[in-house]
Protein backbone atom coordinates (compact mmCIF):
# COMPACT_ATOMS: atom_id res chain seq x y z
CA UNK A 1 0.00 0.00 0.00
CA UNK A 2 1.43 3.60 -0.85
CA UNK A 3 1.27 6.15 1.56
CA UNK A 4 -1.00 7.92 -0.93
CA UNK A 5 -3.07 4.39 0.00
CA UNK A 6 -3.43 4.75 3.39
CA UNK A 7 -4.28 8.67 3.27
CA UNK A 8 -7.13 7.70 1.75
CA UNK A 9 -10.88 7.78 3.71
CA UNK A 10 -12.04 4.35 3.04
CA UNK A 11 -15.43 4.37 4.67
CA UNK A 12 -18.13 6.37 3.09
CA UNK A 13 -18.65 8.49 6.59
CA UNK A 14 -14.92 9.32 6.76
CA UNK A 15 -15.10 10.18 2.92
CA UNK A 16 -18.39 12.54 3.89
CA UNK A 17 -16.59 14.09 7.50
CA UNK A 18 -13.49 15.31 5.08
CA UNK A 19 -16.22 16.34 2.39
CA UNK A 20 -17.78 18.55 5.08
CA UNK A 21 -14.66 20.30 6.85
CA UNK A 22 -13.10 20.71 3.07
CA UNK A 23 -16.24 22.73 2.19
CA UNK A 24 -16.61 24.75 5.35
CA UNK A 25 -12.59 25.61 4.99
CA UNK A 26 -13.40 26.65 1.44
CA UNK A 27 -16.28 28.93 2.85
CA UNK A 28 -14.42 30.02 5.91
CA UNK A 29 -11.07 31.51 4.11
CA UNK A 30 -12.78 32.14 1.34
CA UNK A 31 -14.96 34.69 3.31
CA UNK A 32 -12.20 36.26 5.24
CA UNK A 33 -9.94 36.94 1.91
CA UNK A 34 -12.89 38.38 -0.05
CA UNK A 35 -13.98 40.54 3.02
CA UNK A 36 -10.45 41.83 2.15
CA UNK A 37 -10.50 42.56 -1.21
CA UNK A 38 -14.66 44.24 -1.21
CA UNK A 39 -13.52 46.72 1.62
CA UNK A 40 -11.13 48.01 -0.79
CA UNK A 41 -14.12 48.66 -3.69
CA UNK A 42 -16.47 50.23 -1.38
CA UNK A 43 -13.87 52.39 0.24
CA UNK A 44 -12.86 53.76 -3.25
CA UNK A 45 -16.53 54.24 -3.85
CA UNK A 46 -16.70 56.66 -1.03
CA UNK A 47 -13.51 57.22 0.30
CA UNK A 48 -10.22 57.15 -1.19
CA UNK A 49 -10.92 59.85 -3.79
CA UNK A 50 -10.69 62.44 -1.43
CA UNK A 51 -8.07 60.70 0.42
CA UNK A 52 -5.44 59.20 -1.67
CA UNK A 53 -6.02 61.54 -4.55
CA UNK A 54 -7.57 64.72 -3.44
CA UNK A 55 -9.24 66.97 -6.51
CA UNK A 56 -11.72 69.73 -4.75
CA UNK A 57 -12.75 71.18 -8.45
CA UNK A 58 -14.48 67.83 -9.30
CA UNK A 59 -14.72 65.21 -6.84
CA UNK A 60 -15.58 62.72 -9.83
CA UNK A 61 -11.79 62.86 -10.65
CA UNK A 62 -10.75 61.28 -7.32
CA UNK A 63 -13.13 58.24 -7.66
CA UNK A 64 -12.03 58.00 -11.25
CA UNK A 65 -8.06 57.51 -9.66
CA UNK A 66 -9.32 55.40 -6.32
CA UNK A 67 -11.07 53.02 -9.08
CA UNK A 68 -7.62 52.68 -11.44
CA UNK A 69 -6.15 52.00 -8.18
CA UNK A 70 -8.80 49.11 -8.08
CA UNK A 71 -8.21 48.13 -11.24
CA UNK A 72 -5.28 48.06 -10.56
CA UNK A 73 -5.39 44.74 -8.40
CA UNK A 74 -7.23 43.13 -11.01
CA UNK A 75 -4.22 43.22 -13.19
CA UNK A 76 -1.94 41.25 -10.94
CA UNK A 77 -4.32 38.24 -10.47
CA UNK A 78 -3.64 36.26 -13.58
CA UNK A 79 0.11 36.86 -12.04
CA UNK A 80 -1.28 35.07 -8.97
CA UNK A 81 -3.24 32.67 -10.81
CA UNK A 82 -0.21 31.36 -12.81
CA UNK A 83 2.09 30.90 -9.83
CA UNK A 84 0.25 29.39 -7.33
CA UNK A 85 -1.87 27.29 -9.87
CA UNK A 86 1.66 26.07 -10.27
CA UNK A 87 2.32 25.43 -6.71
CA UNK A 88 -0.96 23.61 -6.44
CA UNK A 89 -1.07 21.32 -9.17
CA UNK A 90 2.62 20.38 -8.35
CA UNK A 91 3.14 20.70 -3.95
CA UNK A 92 -0.93 21.14 -2.94
CA UNK A 93 -3.85 22.92 -2.59
CA UNK A 94 -3.31 23.29 0.93
CA UNK A 95 -0.33 25.19 0.87
CA UNK A 96 -1.23 27.82 -2.22
CA UNK A 97 -4.74 28.86 0.06
CA UNK A 98 -2.45 28.92 3.06
CA UNK A 99 0.04 31.25 1.41
CA UNK A 100 -2.83 33.46 -0.25
CA UNK A 101 -4.63 34.20 2.68
CA UNK A 102 -1.54 35.12 4.77
CA UNK A 103 -0.48 37.61 1.83
CA UNK A 104 -4.15 39.11 1.17
CA UNK A 105 -4.01 39.31 5.15
CA UNK A 106 -0.75 41.61 5.82
CA UNK A 107 -1.81 43.64 2.41
CA UNK A 108 -5.21 44.87 4.12
CA UNK A 109 -4.00 45.33 7.99
CA UNK A 110 -1.34 47.58 6.23
CA UNK A 111 -3.68 49.55 3.64
CA UNK A 112 -5.86 50.17 7.32
CA UNK A 113 -2.18 52.00 8.47
CA UNK A 114 -1.29 54.05 5.20
CA UNK A 115 -0.87 57.90 5.59
CA UNK A 116 -3.11 59.86 3.42
CA UNK A 117 -1.70 62.25 0.94
CA UNK A 118 -2.30 65.43 3.13
CA UNK A 119 0.27 63.86 5.25
CA UNK A 120 2.84 62.22 3.12
CA UNK A 121 1.49 63.53 -0.76
CA UNK A 122 2.07 61.37 -3.76
CA UNK A 123 3.71 58.78 -1.61
CA UNK A 124 0.06 57.95 -0.06
CA UNK A 125 -1.03 56.65 -3.64
CA UNK A 126 2.23 55.15 -4.66
CA UNK A 127 1.80 52.96 -1.25
CA UNK A 128 -2.05 51.95 -2.00
CA UNK A 129 -0.91 50.88 -5.42
CA UNK A 130 1.79 48.62 -4.45
CA UNK A 131 -0.75 47.01 -1.94
CA UNK A 132 -3.20 46.78 -4.32
CA UNK A 133 -0.94 44.62 -6.32
CA UNK A 134 -0.18 42.57 -3.48
CA UNK A 135 -4.23 41.88 -2.72
CA UNK A 136 -4.63 41.61 -6.33
CA UNK A 137 -1.36 38.16 -6.71
CA UNK A 138 -3.11 36.47 -3.46
CA UNK A 139 -7.13 36.44 -5.04
CA UNK A 140 -5.03 35.09 -8.14
CA UNK A 141 -4.61 31.99 -6.07
CA UNK A 142 -7.75 31.81 -3.78
CA UNK A 143 -10.48 31.42 -5.74
CA UNK A 144 -9.37 28.39 -8.00
CA UNK A 145 -7.90 26.59 -4.94
CA UNK A 146 -10.72 26.81 -2.73
CA UNK A 147 -13.04 25.69 -5.21
CA UNK A 148 -10.93 22.37 -6.25
CA UNK A 149 -11.15 21.67 -2.00
CA UNK A 150 -14.82 22.03 -2.51
CA UNK A 151 -15.04 20.55 -5.44
CA UNK A 152 -12.56 17.75 -5.37
CA UNK A 153 -13.67 16.59 -1.96
CA UNK A 154 -17.50 16.52 -2.57
CA UNK A 155 -19.36 13.60 -3.60
CA UNK A 156 -20.13 12.99 -7.68
CA UNK A 157 -23.95 13.82 -7.43
CA UNK A 158 -23.08 17.37 -5.66
CA UNK A 159 -20.31 18.70 -7.03
CA UNK A 160 -21.88 21.45 -8.03
CA UNK A 161 -23.98 21.24 -3.85
CA UNK A 162 -20.05 21.57 -2.51
CA UNK A 163 -19.22 23.68 -5.07
CA UNK A 164 -21.17 26.76 -3.99
CA UNK A 165 -19.28 26.77 -0.64
CA UNK A 166 -16.77 29.00 -2.53
CA UNK A 167 -19.23 31.32 -3.56
CA UNK A 168 -21.33 31.52 0.08
CA UNK A 169 -18.17 32.71 1.34
CA UNK A 170 -17.97 35.24 -1.08
CA UNK A 171 -21.33 36.41 -0.34
CA UNK A 172 -20.23 36.34 3.62
CA UNK A 173 -17.50 38.20 2.69
CA UNK A 174 -19.35 40.79 1.29
CA UNK A 175 -21.90 41.06 3.79
CA UNK A 176 -19.40 41.87 6.19
CA UNK A 177 -17.34 44.25 4.09
CA UNK A 178 -20.61 46.15 3.65
CA UNK A 179 -22.44 45.67 6.35
CA UNK A 180 -18.82 47.17 8.27
CA UNK A 181 -19.46 50.32 5.86
CA UNK A 182 -22.84 50.75 6.28
CA UNK A 183 -22.21 51.00 10.17
CA UNK A 184 -19.19 53.48 9.82
CA UNK A 185 -20.40 55.82 7.04
CA UNK A 186 -23.51 57.15 9.92
CA UNK A 187 -20.42 58.69 11.52
CA UNK A 188 -19.65 62.05 10.72
CA UNK A 189 -17.81 63.12 7.44
CA UNK A 190 -14.94 64.53 9.30
CA UNK A 191 -14.06 61.62 11.55
CA UNK A 192 -15.02 59.02 8.65
CA UNK A 193 -12.38 60.27 6.49
CA UNK A 194 -9.81 61.01 9.97
CA UNK A 195 -9.96 57.34 11.01
CA UNK A 196 -13.28 55.65 10.67
CA UNK A 197 -12.41 54.42 7.24
CA UNK A 198 -9.64 52.37 8.57
CA UNK A 199 -11.93 50.07 11.04
CA UNK A 200 -12.97 47.54 8.06
CA UNK A 201 -9.46 46.94 6.85
CA UNK A 202 -7.83 46.90 10.73
CA UNK A 203 -10.40 44.16 11.72
CA UNK A 204 -9.05 41.34 8.74
CA UNK A 205 -6.14 41.19 11.41
CA UNK A 206 -8.69 39.24 13.52
CA UNK A 207 -10.17 37.67 10.48
CA UNK A 208 -7.52 36.40 9.18
CA UNK A 209 -6.21 34.34 12.34
CA UNK A 210 -9.62 32.22 11.91
CA UNK A 211 -9.23 31.44 8.43
CA UNK A 212 -5.77 30.30 9.01
CA UNK A 213 -6.88 27.91 11.82
CA UNK A 214 -9.45 26.76 9.48
CA UNK A 215 -7.07 26.12 6.62
CA UNK A 216 -4.52 24.24 8.60
CA UNK A 217 -6.71 21.54 9.37
CA UNK A 218 -7.03 21.05 5.40
CA UNK A 219 -5.78 17.39 3.93
CA UNK A 220 -4.81 17.25 0.26
CA UNK A 221 -7.95 16.01 -1.89
CA UNK A 222 -8.58 12.88 -3.47
CA UNK A 223 -7.91 13.99 -6.74
CA UNK A 224 -4.87 15.74 -6.36
CA UNK A 225 -3.65 12.67 -4.18
CA UNK A 226 -4.34 10.08 -6.98
CA UNK A 227 -2.92 12.24 -10.23
CA UNK A 228 -0.13 12.14 -7.39
CA UNK A 229 -0.33 8.47 -6.90
CA UNK A 230 -0.37 8.26 -10.76
CA UNK A 231 2.94 10.20 -10.88
CA UNK A 232 5.50 8.39 -8.67
CA UNK A 233 4.31 5.16 -10.82
CA UNK A 234 4.64 6.65 -13.71
CA UNK A 235 8.59 7.95 -12.68
CA UNK A 236 8.91 4.16 -11.64
CA UNK A 237 8.76 2.72 -15.00
CA UNK A 238 10.39 5.65 -16.85
CA UNK A 239 7.08 7.17 -18.46
CA UNK A 240 6.99 10.33 -16.72
CA UNK A 241 7.32 13.55 -18.64
CA UNK A 242 7.17 16.04 -16.35
CA UNK A 243 5.54 19.33 -17.39
CA UNK A 244 4.40 23.02 -16.47
CA UNK A 245 1.18 23.08 -15.75
CA UNK A 246 1.00 26.09 -17.84
CA UNK A 247 2.51 24.60 -20.87
CA UNK A 248 0.03 21.54 -20.42
CA UNK A 249 -2.88 23.49 -19.99
CA UNK A 250 -2.41 25.69 -23.11
CA UNK A 251 -1.41 22.66 -25.01
CA UNK A 252 -4.29 20.52 -24.34
CA UNK A 253 -7.16 22.50 -22.63
CA UNK A 254 -7.42 25.72 -24.32
CA UNK A 255 -11.19 25.02 -25.55
CA UNK A 256 -12.03 24.71 -22.18
CA UNK A 257 -9.88 27.67 -20.89
CA UNK A 258 -11.60 30.37 -23.65
CA UNK A 259 -15.47 29.06 -23.32
CA UNK A 260 -14.68 29.40 -18.94
CA UNK A 261 -13.07 32.87 -19.38
CA UNK A 262 -15.71 33.78 -21.95
CA UNK A 263 -18.71 32.62 -18.86
CA UNK A 264 -17.18 34.60 -16.28
CA UNK A 265 -16.40 37.67 -18.49
CA UNK A 266 -20.11 38.04 -18.78
CA UNK A 267 -20.47 37.02 -14.66
CA UNK A 268 -18.44 39.85 -13.29
CA UNK A 269 -19.04 42.61 -15.96
CA UNK A 270 -22.65 42.29 -14.22
CA UNK A 271 -21.81 41.79 -10.60
CA UNK A 272 -19.26 44.72 -10.34
CA UNK A 273 -23.03 46.56 -11.51
CA UNK A 274 -24.47 45.49 -7.67
CA UNK A 275 -20.85 45.68 -5.90
CA UNK A 276 -19.72 49.20 -6.97
CA UNK A 277 -20.93 51.13 -10.17
CA UNK A 278 -24.38 50.92 -8.77
CA UNK A 279 -22.62 52.90 -5.40
CA UNK A 280 -20.63 55.52 -7.78
CA UNK A 281 -24.50 56.14 -9.62
CA UNK A 282 -26.21 57.06 -6.21
CA UNK A 283 -23.03 58.76 -4.98
CA UNK A 284 -23.40 60.86 -7.20
CA UNK A 285 -25.74 61.37 -9.54
CA UNK A 286 -28.90 61.00 -7.02
CA UNK A 287 -30.10 61.92 -3.63
CA UNK A 288 -30.23 58.05 -2.09
CA UNK A 289 -28.22 58.59 1.40
CA UNK A 290 -25.24 55.80 0.83
CA UNK A 291 -26.74 54.28 3.47
CA UNK A 292 -29.59 52.90 1.52
CA UNK A 293 -27.44 51.11 -1.08
CA UNK A 294 -24.65 49.61 1.29
CA UNK A 295 -27.38 47.96 3.47
CA UNK A 296 -28.96 47.01 0.21
CA UNK A 297 -26.04 45.13 -0.65
CA UNK A 298 -25.68 43.47 2.32
CA UNK A 299 -29.27 42.45 2.21
CA UNK A 300 -28.84 41.09 -1.67
CA UNK A 301 -25.67 39.34 -0.61
CA UNK A 302 -26.94 37.49 2.48
CA UNK A 303 -29.95 36.58 -0.14
CA UNK A 304 -26.95 35.29 -2.37
CA UNK A 305 -26.40 32.77 0.53
CA UNK A 306 -28.40 31.04 -0.19
CA UNK A 307 -29.41 31.30 -3.92
CA UNK A 308 -25.65 30.43 -4.12
CA UNK A 309 -26.12 26.79 -2.87
CA UNK A 310 -29.53 26.58 -4.28
CA UNK A 311 -28.24 27.42 -7.81
CA UNK A 312 -24.98 24.89 -7.54
CA UNK A 313 -27.57 21.65 -5.69
CA UNK A 314 -29.55 22.55 -8.94
CA UNK A 315 -27.24 22.33 -11.25
CA UNK A 316 -26.18 18.84 -9.88
CA UNK A 317 -29.97 17.71 -11.08
CA UNK A 318 -30.48 19.79 -14.56
CA UNK A 319 -27.07 20.73 -15.43
CA UNK A 320 -24.21 23.66 -15.02
CA UNK A 321 -25.21 25.09 -18.83
CA UNK A 322 -28.79 25.19 -18.08
CA UNK A 323 -28.22 26.70 -15.00
CA UNK A 324 -25.88 29.42 -16.19
CA UNK A 325 -28.09 30.27 -19.12
CA UNK A 326 -30.56 30.94 -17.45
CA UNK A 327 -29.04 33.34 -14.68
CA UNK A 328 -27.49 35.18 -17.50
CA UNK A 329 -30.65 35.76 -19.35
CA UNK A 330 -32.03 36.83 -15.89
CA UNK A 331 -29.19 39.30 -15.50
CA UNK A 332 -29.66 40.61 -19.05
CA UNK A 333 -33.42 41.61 -18.55
CA UNK A 334 -32.64 43.48 -15.05
CA UNK A 335 -29.92 45.37 -16.05
CA UNK A 336 -31.58 48.78 -17.82
CA UNK A 337 -34.67 48.51 -15.01
CA UNK A 338 -31.77 48.57 -12.65
CA UNK A 339 -30.74 52.22 -13.55
CA UNK A 340 -33.90 53.08 -14.12
CA UNK A 341 -34.91 52.25 -10.33
CA UNK A 342 -32.34 54.11 -9.03
CA UNK A 343 -32.59 57.25 -11.19
CA UNK A 344 -36.14 56.83 -9.74
CA UNK A 345 -34.92 57.43 -6.23
CA UNK A 346 -37.33 54.83 -5.28
CA UNK A 347 -35.55 53.45 -2.36
CA UNK A 348 -38.05 50.53 -1.76
CA UNK A 349 -37.72 49.35 -5.25
CA UNK A 350 -33.96 49.77 -4.74
CA UNK A 351 -33.79 47.67 -2.05
CA UNK A 352 -36.02 45.09 -4.53
CA UNK A 353 -33.98 45.19 -7.66
CA UNK A 354 -30.61 44.40 -6.03
CA UNK A 355 -31.89 42.23 -4.23
CA UNK A 356 -33.35 40.06 -7.51
CA UNK A 357 -30.12 41.39 -9.51
CA UNK A 358 -27.42 40.03 -7.11
CA UNK A 359 -29.17 36.71 -5.57
CA UNK A 360 -30.72 35.39 -9.37
CA UNK A 361 -28.32 37.11 -11.85
CA UNK A 362 -25.40 36.94 -9.98
CA UNK A 363 -26.10 33.97 -7.93
CA UNK A 364 -27.05 31.51 -10.62
CA UNK A 365 -23.93 32.24 -12.95
CA UNK A 366 -21.58 32.61 -10.02
CA UNK A 367 -23.13 29.36 -7.71
CA UNK A 368 -22.75 27.15 -10.54
CA UNK A 369 -18.69 28.17 -11.40
CA UNK A 370 -16.40 26.36 -9.16
CA UNK A 371 -17.91 22.96 -10.33
CA UNK A 372 -18.70 23.89 -14.05
CA UNK A 373 -15.19 25.11 -14.32
CA UNK A 374 -13.10 21.98 -12.56
CA UNK A 375 -15.32 19.69 -14.05
CA UNK A 376 -13.59 21.23 -17.70
CA UNK A 377 -10.19 20.84 -16.89
CA UNK A 378 -8.22 17.67 -16.02
CA UNK A 379 -6.58 17.11 -12.07
CA UNK A 380 -2.79 17.73 -12.79
CA UNK A 381 -3.71 21.34 -14.35
CA UNK A 382 -7.02 22.05 -12.80
CA UNK A 383 -5.95 24.47 -10.60
CA UNK A 384 -4.17 26.12 -12.89
CA UNK A 385 -6.69 26.50 -15.62
CA UNK A 386 -9.40 27.39 -13.01
CA UNK A 387 -7.38 30.10 -11.86
CA UNK A 388 -6.51 31.49 -15.11
CA UNK A 389 -10.02 31.51 -16.72
CA UNK A 390 -11.41 33.53 -13.68
CA UNK A 391 -8.49 35.59 -13.71
CA UNK A 392 -7.47 36.18 -17.32
CA UNK A 393 -10.96 38.38 -17.53
CA UNK A 394 -9.96 40.18 -14.40
CA UNK A 395 -7.26 42.27 -16.59
CA UNK A 396 -10.70 44.19 -18.53
CA UNK A 397 -13.35 43.88 -15.10
CA UNK A 398 -10.77 45.48 -13.12
CA UNK A 399 -10.88 48.56 -15.18
CA UNK A 400 -14.72 48.48 -15.46
CA UNK A 401 -15.97 50.44 -12.37
CA UNK A 402 -13.64 52.76 -13.69
CA UNK A 403 -14.56 53.08 -17.19
CA UNK A 404 -18.32 52.95 -15.52
CA UNK A 405 -17.15 56.17 -13.89
CA UNK A 406 -15.86 57.89 -17.11
CA UNK A 407 -18.67 57.24 -18.94
CA UNK A 408 -20.88 58.60 -15.94
CA UNK A 409 -18.78 61.56 -16.03
CA UNK A 410 -18.92 62.30 -20.21
CA UNK A 411 -22.49 61.19 -20.34
CA UNK A 412 -23.21 63.35 -17.20
CA UNK A 413 -24.94 60.53 -15.15
CA UNK A 414 -26.27 58.62 -18.00
CA UNK A 415 -26.23 55.05 -17.73
CA UNK A 416 -27.64 53.96 -21.10
CA UNK A 417 -23.88 52.95 -21.91
CA UNK A 418 -22.88 51.40 -18.93
CA UNK A 419 -25.85 49.05 -19.28
CA UNK A 420 -25.67 48.43 -23.12
CA UNK A 421 -22.02 46.76 -22.34
CA UNK A 422 -23.02 44.89 -19.21
CA UNK A 423 -26.34 42.79 -21.61
CA UNK A 424 -23.33 42.32 -24.29
CA UNK A 425 -20.85 40.77 -21.59
CA UNK A 426 -23.34 38.22 -20.41
CA UNK A 427 -24.32 37.49 -23.95
CA UNK A 428 -20.79 36.39 -24.61
CA UNK A 429 -21.04 34.70 -21.58
CA UNK A 430 -24.32 32.64 -22.83
CA UNK A 431 -22.86 32.05 -25.82
CA UNK A 432 -19.79 30.32 -24.23
CA UNK A 433 -21.96 28.44 -21.78
CA UNK A 434 -24.31 26.90 -24.66
CA UNK A 435 -20.94 26.10 -26.48
CA UNK A 436 -19.29 24.30 -23.54
CA UNK A 437 -20.26 20.60 -22.62
CA UNK A 438 -22.65 19.27 -20.01
CA UNK A 439 -19.81 17.90 -17.39
CA UNK A 440 -22.39 17.40 -14.26
CA UNK A 441 -22.18 13.48 -14.66
CA UNK A 442 -18.64 13.28 -15.45
CA UNK A 443 -15.53 11.32 -13.06
CA UNK A 444 -14.07 14.30 -11.41
CA UNK A 445 -10.56 12.06 -12.42
CA UNK A 446 -11.18 11.69 -15.74
CA UNK A 447 -12.87 15.29 -16.44
CA UNK A 448 -11.50 17.15 -19.30
CA UNK A 449 -9.75 14.64 -21.35
CA UNK A 450 -12.33 14.57 -23.85
CA UNK A 451 -12.97 18.12 -24.43
CA UNK A 452 -9.95 19.28 -25.28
Amino acid sequence: MTHTDAATPHTPQERAKLARRAAVASLVGTAVEWYDYFIFGTASALVFGPLFFPNPDDPIIGTLSAFAVFGVGFVARPLGAVVFGHFGDKVGRKVALITTLMLMGVSTFLIGLLPTAEQIGLWAAALLVVLRLAQGFAVGGEWGGASLVAVEYAPADKRGAYGSFPQIGNAVGLVCSTGVFAVISLLPDEQLFSWGWRIPFLLSAVLIVVGLFIRFKLTETPAFREAQAQLEAERDTAKAKEKMPLAQLFRNFKKPLLLAMGMRLGEAVFGYIVLTIGLTFVENYTDIPRTHVLIASSIAAGCAIYTYYFFGRYSDRIGRRRVFILGSLFGAAVVFPFFWILAAENILLMYVVYTLAYAIGVGAVYGVEPAFFSELFGTKVRYTGVSLAAQIPSILIGFWPMLATALFAATDGDPWPIAALTVASLAVGLLCAYLAPETNRSDINEVGEDIR
